[in-house]
């Protein structure tokens, strides 16, 4: 994430903060570099908690226009690096390497909200 970021101009949020809303258009990933970021699902029903190094949004970078599932919440000062999808696309083709950690990511956490609430009544993580 760290490698990305070099020479990008970052976004800081305080405790509290709303990134974005379920609902809301969506045209970039968002990347976490420091601090925490919690994402409400089904109505605040579920919810995650995702720190440094993951990413969150990225069903921006495959559906356009993109709506919003979740809302993203900072719970500490926290460093963001969001990138539009004409951004994020030549690293994703530099390092392919990216890609398959995104959609690991993106499992676990698929994984995670289905044991903390069963099966989820909503779309997936994006």
């Amino acid at each position: 994430m760290r490698l990305l970021a070099q020479g990008r101009d970052l976004r800081t949020v305080a405790p509290g903060e709303v990134i974005f809303q379920a609902g809301d258009l969506g045209n970039s990933v968002v990347g976490i570099l420091e601090g925490e970021v919690r994402i409400d699902w089904a109505g605040g029903r579920e919810s995650e908690r995702l720190g440094p190094g993951s990413t969150f949004g990225v069903g921006a970078l495959v559906d356009a226009p993109h709506l919003r599932f979740g809302t993203a919440t900072a719970q500490l000062d926290t460093q963001l690096l969001e990138m539009k999808r004409e951004e994020f696309l030549f690293p994703l083709q530099e390092l392919p390497m990216l890609a398959l950690e995104m959609l690991h990511g993106l499992e676990e956490r698929l994984g995670d909200l289905k044991r903390a609430g069963g099966e989820l009544s909503g779309p997936p993580p994006a």
